[in-house]
């Protein structure tokens, strides 16, 4: 066990499953680093000194022992000849998928000089020159299945029951990307090359390993090959495939509040794997009081232990997320004595009934209620792309059709989540029932339960 130690040797430690005399921390400053400075999301993003300010500014005031330099799962994408549409408190979300209409022939050649990797590149050099020595930094790439997700649109879920060589060339194809991405920030410094691969919680198993596996593996292979560390960052409930996430070459695992951390340190510990998360993004860090962030620290503190161990947002901060909460996180992971205090101290708050939101007559024969229950689709793809398969099966559908998205931002994403029993996030509910839970329909399966639904209430039955 290692005891002296800067935070950056911390994390260095923690990645390569050793015991560590605190718990490691890793916010996921992204677009939040805006914020802290003043800046929008588009501001902070299209430029490096507005990184390193922000940056600089999480640093001081949550004494992190990581940070990446950027959290933009679009950068690769945009290269490739993807649209972005950008905002003010989330990163750009992608608008076209060129594989729609084109061929990977046709696609420009993936260049880390192109797009905004030149702004990555200065960042990161001035980040490793002022911060370097004590803070381990984090290149963050697009998953090969994200990726192909931006390239191929919502597509690409039908594409794997009835295209399954396209797929396979087209994962390879992204596997390639990730490889060159991963170079350009270990060539320029950075400490661990982070996989974020959001899309895979929306699969099967089967399609996971079919699809998924080995060009995740080559990825992290090379990584290893030239001298680097490697984390899969996985968002949503992605439990059907944490094994098989385990089972990967990557040396941690990352993930969000909806897989239980004491499983995830069970198979990670099985596999002799790191790991790290799962503290609540939304409702304790972004709406929840300093207490609730206090608690939910120690939750994760208690139930990981200090090996092999990285304490984390469950994917990037966002923007409007209070300081105030971060830095109570900070305080429960570099102060033993306030831990004890707090155990003792605070007491949870209670959560909302919500009996005052006023839910749709899902009784209506004249309509079928489609309700899109997600963190936010501008800033999240697997939400976006759940989004998309309910908004293009309604177009589809024979039947009068009412779509609706609810971020659980929002105290009424939050109050849909709880009055409709929603568990994982994004999920799909058709009359306020749940029927796609963390796994993306493709546009025929959720256009057959649309209208079997409208069908079963032309019937007469109950809702």
């Amino acid at each position: 066990m290692i005891t002296d130690t800067s935070g950056k040797e911390l994390i260095l430690a923690a990645m390569r499953n050793g015991e560590t005399p605190r718990p490691a921390w890793l916010p996921f400053v992204g677009v939040h680093g805006g914020k802290l400075i003043g800046k929008s999301a588009t501001e902070y993003l299209q430029s490096a000194d507005a990184i390193v300010e922000g940056l600089s500014k999480a640093r001081e005031l949550y004494r992190p022992d990581g940070l990446p330099i950027l959290f933009d799962l679009q950068m690769e994408a945009e290269v490739l000849g993807c649209h972005l549409q950008w905002a003010d408190e989330v990163p750009p979300s992608v608008t076209s998928h060129p594989l729609t209409s084109r061929s990977l022939e046709d696609l420009p050649e993936f260049d880390a000089e192109q797009g905004r990797y030149p702004i990555a590149k200065e960042a990161l050099l001035r980040c490793k020159e002022t911060m370097g020595g004590e803070v381990a930094l984090y290149g963050l790439i697009t998953g090969p299945f994200t990726l192909a997700s931006h390239l191929r649109g919502s597509e690409l879920f039908l594409d794997m029951l009835t295209r399954p060589a396209e797929v396979h060339r087209l994962m390879n194809y992204c596997a390639d990307v990730g490889c060159r991405a991963a170079d350009f920030y270990l060539r320029h410094g950075a400490d661990v090359v982070a996989v974020v691969d959001p899309m895979t919680s929306q699969i099967s198993q089967e399609h996971f390993e079919g699809f998924i596996a080995q060009p995740l593996n080559r990825v992290f292979a090379h990584v290893a090959a030239n001298n680097g560390l490697s984390s899969l960052f996985v968002c949503g409930d992605a439990t059907r495939n944490l094994e098989l996430m385990c089972r990967t070459k990557c040396d941690n695992l990352q993930v969000d509040e909806n897989i239980p951390l004491d499983l995830l340190k069970n198979l990670a510990g099985k596999y002799s794997k790191s790991f790290g998360g799962n503290l609540k993004l939304t409702v304790v860090l972004l709406l929840g009081s300093e207490a609730d962030c206090m608690l939910d620290a120690i939750r994760c503190i208690d139930l990981a232990g200090l090996r092999g161990f990285i304490l984390a947002p469950g994917c990037d901060l966002p923007y409007a997320t209070p300081e105030r909460n971060l830095i109570a996180v900070s305080q429960m992971v570099h102060d033993d004595y306030q831990r004890q205090v707090s155990r003792t101290s605070l007491k949870a708050t209670q959560m909302e009934s919500f009996d005052d939101l006023q839910l749709p007559d899902y009784g209506n024969k004249d309509v079928v209620f489609v309700d899109v229950i997600t963190l936010d689709s501008s800033a999240c793809a697997p939400c976006l792309y759940m989004v998309d398969a309910a908004r293009s099966a309604a177009e589809q559908a024979h039947c009068y059709v009412t779509v609706r998205e609810h971020k659980v931002k929002t105290r009424d994403g939050i109050g849909y989540m709880c009055r409709l029993h929603v568990e994982n996030i994004p999920s799909i509910c058709i009359d306020g029932r749940v029927r796609f839970s963390s796994q993306i329909p493709d546009r025929e399966t959720l256009t057959a339960a649309i209208e079997a639904r409208a069908q079963e209430k032309q019937g007469g039955a109950a809702p």
